[in-house]
Formats: structure tokens, C-alpha cells, sequence
């Protein structure tokens, strides 16, 4: 949820909130959170500091507590301590001065909170770049007396600093403490306590920007391991990132390797709560290990954590594990990161915490229509030391003969997951773009084309190694479909799914399971050795057993002395290379045609710049002018820019994919796939590159209203045609065109066939279908051939889902949203606003809650119910053009219920 739109409802006309960032303010022995909002107003900032609820979504929610202009006055430093590291895993503690005062605040670890220090920086940086010109901040008396009635953010402001002044009492007391203690301090030789300048008026005005700036860089924990990544840095320019550049080619003179152990542990733990102790699992290695990465997999199985993302099982799971760890050593939980019931928890040993750094998490859901998170990943991303290191813990498709779409989730993982940067200008980094890529997880990938009985007989005679020949992730990656690259070491253990939970015996359930490796542990990178890969029977809480590995990595760490010279080396060669001569490239292909162009479906060509200068060379698509993007958005360049060394080359693709928000325009004609692309080089010239193509109209991303007027297939339809159905409005017809369809003949075509095949098929609506079939069916609906929709049923269910979620204007118009939630408690106004809705779309409305009510009545078989069915189709339905917070999808789904509820009559 963005807080900075609950801060914009409280300011004046001419004001902005650029940033906003919840935190927690440092008091005495006491933390109170409160709300920070970077606000601009002629040319001038100020960091504006609220009391607020839980979540700020309006003006009501938040109250003006205090206001600290950004002048020569204000300082920022970043004072976290490795020590404070170890403690409170990756938040990031700050110290805001002003005049002279001094308020403590700490922020959660992550690429936001960096953006909003970032922005606060940049707004310092521009008051120190002119400190004879002293701005005055007339603009923030407004809010010291705000007249009374304007609202809570407006409300009569205790004097200016108060807030300071209460956490500088603190510190006064604590400085005069620890004057007693200060030789002891300065006797040891790592108190983990960082010293910080803050720079009181005097002093900003002796001292140059630059120089302030290094202070700020200095002073926020950075170790000489990640010294080539703080080039990174926004304020850095072009010479600096060529240094950059240069530091990580010659990488191998200033670091060498050493070894460091890694625990890597999985675990599906079906929905149950701890009850043994893990310690067989986590403390089965002689010594301690450097690193924990710990899997869990369906955490948690109710609807409350599908639906809301919400378990009380995570703090139980977390605390289980904390108390597993090896007891011969102390660990720092550095990162916790969960996507419904999937769970992934970093521990480092407590000296190493200083040495991380760059930690990241994201998830992606590979779940129905690739969003819903029963199925996906978490993934985590750090810097230890020199060496960029990534752990991803996933979820693949369940089911034996599913290896396809286990298959396309992996894929999914691969090209969705991604980490914003440090620079938030460079694109982001997937999970290949590390030296380590450490994989664990549920894969689910089965063993096939053999009977029950035969796979228990080779277990009984520990024949794993002929057994491994039937497993299909290995057949798959022999095949090179999955996990090209990564290594898995031998499976000398029997398979860990499935059985009967609370003991060791095989399932005894009515669908008697084959048993099977699902739980895995790969790796892909250099200097990597397993010292053991096993499962762990003793544990019995689940029907899968646990399974761990401890590698011993080589990491990369930095020679000082050998850093130094390499870098003076690098900026002296530079130096006199820099004004020699102007940067040049050639181009593999200067002009690029994209045929037959569809919805959804990916097309990408490369290109090659060689760098045929004498100089190395930065390289970037820039804007052109009046265009707030360097492409259309159907049209990505990967990567957007970059370096490339003297006489070397980098590939570029370009990628145009289609998707629900670019559709539209494309289908009426109003917009073609055509664009000119702009690659400006950094002290150099611009080559222009065209791209074109042509588009295929599609159904997907086409109104209700024009679908219902066409009677042949989108792609007979002359282009004239389609152009003035696009411009007619909900209400009118046509004079030309005939008496419209009741419903889109594509819709028909899809709920017909899952009416006759899928009514009573298991998790239809919760199991995805495959891509290439729903290729197969979006080509049937836009071509009519063939007569009959092809592909599996659970591909035809997420066929139908991703043709309402590509309307223009949803089945119940944009026009009438306000109206949903106003009368969402209310039956008879529910029902009263659908038959107000144009006729194609109650149409449209009605014949979709008659096959779900029918659905419903096959519960049974395929396990639905109301609430399943209206999480998905609810937000599908009725959409707002902003955001929804929790309150509206809530009442969007109490309004929808009111027409599932009409099964019982």
C-alpha cells in the first residue's frame, strides 16, 4: 500500500509528497512508529513526520506531528553496527540531525526504504551544492497554524522539533554515561560500534558537498568487500561506473577464495504446526555451519493464508527453527520471507553479519493465472563479501502426470523473479545474475513408468541409483527442459513422499501414492563441494520428510592492499584515456520487423553492440522528446543500458510482448507495433533503430460490448470495422451493424465446454493450465479453426479467467464500482444495481454466476466453494481503476456472494 497518497490528502495545492516510509522513532528505552513523508514545495523539502493507524490510507488516518526542514542545518547518517546487524537482521538505523538536535529512527531493510534515503540524500545534496543560497521555508508556517476544521494532517502543531528535542534529552543522558566507559570502549579492538560526524551549521558551510556526501558513504557500514558495488550509487557518474567496470574485470587480482558452509534445508510440512524438536534435522552436522537457508512448503493450508496471506504458523515455524539451530554457535535471522505457505529463513553465525550486505526478497506466484501463491517461490539475494549469492525455495504443480506444467512454474520463476538494484536506473537482477544459485524446495517432480510395487521393492533393496532412472526431474534436466546448468549430487536416500503422517510407512490411503523424490536441493555456480545430502526419517509431523545438504562454498573475499593498488591502476590508465577519444559502436542489425504478433505470447529478437572504439563505452535507450519512456510499452530492450569494455560486445534483445493494458488499443487499430528506439552513447552520438510489425486483433482485450457485435471470428473482421466498435459507446448500436449477441460467442464457447467437460473436475479454477495450450485455445477463439476449444480443461478455466481479467471495461462497468460497495451488505440493491448495468454486460454477469452456482452444486467432486470461487472471480468482476486496498476486495466479494448464495434456492 503507498502511505504517501494518506499524506498527500493532508497538504496544500502546490505541495507533494514525493516518498513515503513507515518506521520505527528510538525513544528511551521505548519504539513508537510513525509515518515519514519526504515533501517538496518550491524547489525546497522537508521531511514531514505523523503519528498514524496501522495502515495510512486517508488524511484520517494520519496526524502532522513535526517537521524537519532539509537545509545546511540537517544531517543524515546511517549508524547500524554489526553488531545491530546480528540483532535485528537487515533494518537499517539512521541518525537525522537538525540545528541540534538528533532523532534515531530505523527502517525496514529493504529497496524502498533505500529509495526513500535516496531521495532524502539527493534533497540534501542540492541544499549543499549552493550554501550561500539559504532557502527559508515560508511554506511550512501553513501547517504550524492550521485553522481549525481542516482535518486531522491539519491540525495546530506542537513547536517545530519537538520530537528531536525529546530524543536529544535522551542522548544527552547517555553521552555523559558514556564518557566513564570510553577508554574501556577504545580498548577494544571491534566494538561494533560505528562512528558517525553529523555536521552542526559551521561546519556544512567549511565543508563542500562532495565531501558530505563521502561522510554520508563512509559512515554506512560498507566493508572493503563491497567497495565496486557503492560505485553503483546514483551520484556516481559515468567515470566512476567505468572504474566500476573495470574493478570487476580484474576482479581475480584483488580477491581470493574462501571457504564457508552452507546448511540448505527443505521442508513440507502439510498445513501441521511443529511438534517434535528439529534438531535431528538442523543440528546433524559435527560442526556449525556458516549459513542456514531453510525451506518450508505448505506452512500453512487454510483459506484465511491462501485468501489473505495471514498465519499465525510462522512464528511457530520460525521459532521451532531458531531453537534447531547447531548449538555450538550463535545465529542472526538476517531475512524472513514468505508467499502464503511457502517460507524461506536466512541465519547467519553472528561474525559473519557484518559481511552481508544487499539483501533482497521477493516472491512470484506460479498459482491460477500466475498469480495466486499456493504454488511459486521466495527468494532471497545478498553480498557475502565479494560473491553475489541467491536461494530460492519453491513450490512446483502437484499431480504425477503435471511434469509439463512443473516445467513452465520453473520457467515462470526464472523470468518473474526479480531484484531491484541499489541504482534504481539499472534493471533489476534475475536469479541467474548471481555466482551462487543455491535451489531447494517441493519440486513435485515424480517418478513415472513404474508400478507401486516395483519402486517399493528397489527402495527395500536401497536400489536408488536404478530407481533415479524413472525420477522426471532427472530425465527432465537430462533433457535440458529445467535447471540447465545446476548440479544436484547423489540421491543415496529413499524417497521422502509420501507417507502416512506420524509414521515412517508408505501411504495407505485410498490413492495409495507412488513414492517419490519430491524434495530437492540443487546448486549452480563455481568452487561449490556437497559434504552430505540426506533425508531425516526421525521426523514424522508430515507426510514428506526433510531433507538438507551442507555445501562448502568458495566465497570471494577482498585483499586490501591488493584492492588499493588495482583501483589507482584503474583511475590512472582512465585518466589518460579520458579525453583522448569519443566512444564508438557498431551495430549487428539496424532495423527490426516483429510478424504476426499475438496476445500474450512473447516474440524477441537480438542484436550485438560491438564496442570498435579505443575507449570503453557507456551505452543507454534514452527518451525521445514530449515521451516519458524510452519504448512503447509493448517494446522492452534488455538491457537498457550498460558497458562494454574496449573491443568487447554485449547482446541486446528486444522483446515485444502484448498484455491486458496494451491489448486494446492494438485490436481497434488505434495503435500499430511501431516505435523508434534511441541508443545514445555517453559522450558520444545516437543511432536510431526502427521497430515494426503486425498485430493480430484477439479477443482478449476487447470489450464486451464489441465482442457481442461481431458474429465472425476478430480476425475476419475488416480492421475499419473493429476500429468503429471500439469508438462506440455502451449504449448505442451501430445504425450499420446488426442486432447484437447476447453474450460474446468466445465466452459461450469457453463456460460451454467447461459446463459439458469440467463440472465436476477436481480444483478446476485452482490448478493452472499449460501456455502452449492456452496458445491453442486464444488462436481458436480469434480464427474459429478448429470448431472445437483444444487444451485440457484446466487450461480452458484459466483460458476464461484471463479473458475477463483482459476487458477493457470489466462485466460490471467501471461507472458502477462506488455503487458495489456502498450496497454491498444489501441484497436487493446488489441485484438492483446488476439489472441497471448496458444489456451485453448483466448479460455477461448473470451467465457467469448461473455456471458458478452450478459449480457450486458439484462441490463434492470438485472441491470448490463460495469462498474460493469468489476470491477469484469477484476482483475479475467488478475492478476499480485504482488500487483495491483489503476493505474493498472484501466488499467486492461480499457483493458477489449475494448471487453465489442463490445455489441454495
Amino acid at each position: 500500500m503507498d502511505q504517501s497518497v494518506a499524506i498527500q490528502e493532508t497538504l496544500e495545492k502546490d505541495d507533494n509528497c514525493v516518498i513515503a516510509v513507515q518506521c520505527d522513532v528510538l525513544f528511551d528505552d521505548i519504539t513508537e512508529s510513525r509515518l515519514l513523508g519526504l515533501v517538496e514545495s518550491t524547489h525546497q523539502h522537508a521531511i514531514f513526520i505523523y503519528t498514524h493507524r496501522r495502515m495510512a490510507i486517508t488524511a484520517e488516518d494520519v496526524s502532522l506531528e513535526d517537521i524537519i526542514p532539509i537545509s545546511l542545518d540537517f544531517a543524515v547518517v546511517e549508524v547500524s553496527s554489526p553488531d545491530e546487524l546480528a540483532v535485528v537482521g537487515a533494518d537499517t538505523r539512521v541518525r537525522v540531525s537538525y540545528l541540534e538536535e538528533e532523532l534515531e529512527l530505523r527502517l525496514p531493510f529493504g529497496s524502498h526504504s533505500r529509495l526513500f534515503l535516496s531521495e532524502v540524500n539527493r534533497a540534501w545534496s542540492d541544499v549543499c551544492k549552493l550554501p550561500t543560497k539559504t532557502p527559508h521555508f515560508e511554506w511550512i508556517n501553513k501547517y504550524q497554524k492550521a485553522s481549525k476544521g481542516q482535518g486531522v494532517g491539519k491540525q495546530a502543531l506542537a513547536p517545530l522539533s519537538t520530537t528531536l528535542t525529546k530524543l536529544n534529552q535522551h542522548l544527552k543522558t547517555e553521552k555523559s554515561s558514556d564518557k566513564k566507559g570510553s577508554l574501556e570502549g577504545e580498548k577494544g579492538s571491534n566494538s561494533g560500534v560505528n562512528k558517525s560526524r553529523v555536521y552542526s551549521n559551521a561546519d556544512s558551510q567549511a565543508i563542500s558537498s562532495r565531501e558530505i556526501r563521502d561522510d554520508l558513504v563512509h559512515s554506512s557500514s560498507h566493508t572493503p568487500s563491497n567497495k565496486a558495488q557503492i560505485l553503483t550509487m546514483p551520484q556516481f557518474n559515468l567515470r566512476d561506473n567505468l572504474i566500476k567496470c573495470e574493478l570487476l574485470k580484474n576482479e581475480d587480482i584483488y580477491t581470493y577464495l574462501e571457504d564457508f558452509s552452507f546448511f540448505l534445508g527443505t521442508y513440507n510440512v502439510n498445513g501441521q504446526v511443529p511438534k517434535e524438536s528439529l534438531r535431528p534435522w538442523l543440528s546433524c552436522t559435527p560442526d556449525p555451519p556458516d549459513m542456514y537457508c531453510v525451506g518450508f512448503q505448505e506452512l500453512d493450508l487454510s483459506k484465511e493464508a491462501f485468501f489473505f496471506n495471514d498465519t499465525p504458523k510462522e512464528v511457530e515455524w520460525t521459532k521451532a527453527v531458531s531453537q534447531a539451530l547447531h548449538p555450538d554457535a550463535k545465529y542472526a535471522l538476517v531475512k524472513l520471507v514468505r508467499l502464503v505457505g511457502i517460507m524461506l529463513l536466512f541465519y547467519v553465525k553472528k561474525e559473519h553479519a557484518q559481511f552481508i550486505s544487499d539483501v533482497e526478497a521477493e516472491n512470484v506466484g506460479t498459482g491460477i493465472m500466475g498469480r495466486m501463491g499456493n504454488k511459486g517461490a521466495v527468494a532471497i539475494r545478498f553480498l557475502f563479501h565479494n560473491s553475489s549469492i541467491c536461494v530460492v525455495n519453491s513450490h512446483l504443480a502437484a499431480h504425477i502426470e503435471e511434469y509439463e506444467r512443473r516445467n513452465q512454474d520453473y520457467k515462470d520463476i526464472c523470468s518473474r523473479l526479480q531484484f531491484r538494484q541499489l541504482d534504481p536506473t539499472l534493471p533489476p537482477l534475475t536469479i541467474m545474475k548471481h555466482n551462487v544459485v543455491l535451489w531447494i524446495g517441493d519440486l513435485n517432480y515424480r517418478i513415472t513408468d513404474l508400478e507401486v510395487s516395483n519402486v517399493k521393492e528397489l527402495i527395500g533393496k536401497k536400489d536408488f541409483e536404478t530407481l533415479h532412472n524413472y525420477d522426471q526431474l532427472k530425465r527432465q534436466i537430462d533433457e535440458e527442459a529445467v535447471f540447465v546448468g545446476f548440479v544436484e549430487g547423489d540421491i543415496d536416500f529413499q524417497p521422502t513422499y509420501k507417507y502416512d503422517t506420524g509414521t515412517d510407512k508408505w501411504d495407505t490411503s485410498e490413492k495409495c501414492r507412488v513414492p517419490a523424490w519430491c524434495d530437492r536441493i540443487l546448486w549452480r555456480g563455481k568452487n561449490i563441494k556437497q559434504q552430505h545430502y540426506q533425508s531425516h526419517m526421525a521426523l514424522k509431523t508430515s507426510d514428506h520428510k526433510p531433507v538438507s545438504s551442507l555445501l562448502v562454498i568458495g566465497i570471494k573475499r577482498v585483499n586490501s592492499e591488493a584492492y588499493k593498488k588495482t583501483f589507482e591502476e584503474i583511475v590512472r590508465n582512465i585518466d589518460k584515456m579520458e579525453n583522448e577519444c569519443i566512444p564508438s559502436v557498431t551495430l549487428s542489425k539496424r532495423e527490426f520487423h516483429f510478424k504476426d504478433v499475438k496476445f500474450m505470447q512473447h516474440q524477441a529478437e537480438t542484436f550485438s553492440l560491438l564496442n570498435d572504439g579505443q575507449v570503453p563505452c557507456q551505452f543507454e535507450f534514452i527518451q525521445k522528446p514530449n515521451e516519458s519512456t524510452y519504448s512503447k510499452p509493448w517494446l522492452t530492450a534488455n538491457p537498457p543500458k550498460g558497458f562494454i569494455a574496449e573491443g568487447g560486445s554485449v547482446d541486446i534483445e528486444l522483446e515485444v510482448f502484448v498484455n491486458r493494458s496494451t491489448a486494446p488499443d492494438l485490436n481497434s487499430g488505434k495503435q500499430e507495433i511501431e516505435d523508434i528506439l534511441v541508443l545514445h552513447l555517453e559522450r558520444g552520438k545516437d543511432y536510431f533503430i526502427p521497430v515494426a510489425g503486425n498485430y493480430l486483433p484477439s479477443c482478449y482485450g476487447t470489450s464486451i460490448n464489441s465482442l457481442c457485435h461481431m458474429r465472425e471470428p476478430i480476425q475476419d473482421m475488416p480492421q475499419e470495422t473493429l476500429r468503429q466498435l471500439a469508438d462506440m459507446s455502451l449504449d448505442e448500436n451501430a445504425a450499420n451493424i446488426e442486432k447484437p449477441l447476447d453474450i460474446p460467442k468466445e465466452l459461450w464457447m469457453m463456460v460451454d465446454h467447461l459446463f459439458r467437460s469440467a463440472i465436476r473436475q477436481e480444483d478446476i479454477f485452482q490448478q493452472p493450465g499449460l501456455r502452449s495450450e492456452f496458445a491453442e485455445i486464444r488462436d481458436c477463439l480469434d480464427t474459429g479453426i478448429p470448431d472445437f476449444l483444444p487444451g485440457s480443461n484446466h487450461s480452458v478455466a484459466e483460458a476464461l479467467l484471463l479473458f475477463l481479467d483482459a476487458l477493457p471495461e470489466p462485466v460490471v462497468p467501471y461507472s458502477f464500482y462506488q455503487q458495489c460497495l456502498e450496497s454491498c451488505y444489501n441484497a436487493s440493491q446488489c441485484e438492483k444495481i446488476i439489472s441497471m448495468l448496458p444489456r451485453c454486460h448483466q448479460n455477461v454477469f448473470n451467465y457467469l454466476a448461473a455456471f458458478l452456482r452450478e459449480l457450486l452444486k458439484n462441490s463434492a467432486s470438485n472441491r470448490l466453494d463460495v469462498n474460493i470461487l469468489t476470491t477469484i472471480f469477484a476482483s475479475l468482476l467488478l475492478k476499480s481503476q485504482k488500487k483495491q486496498d483489503l476493505a474493498e476486495k472484501r466488499k467486492t466479494q461480499e457483493f458477489f456472494q449475494h448471487f453465489l448464495a442463490q445455489t441454495s434456492s
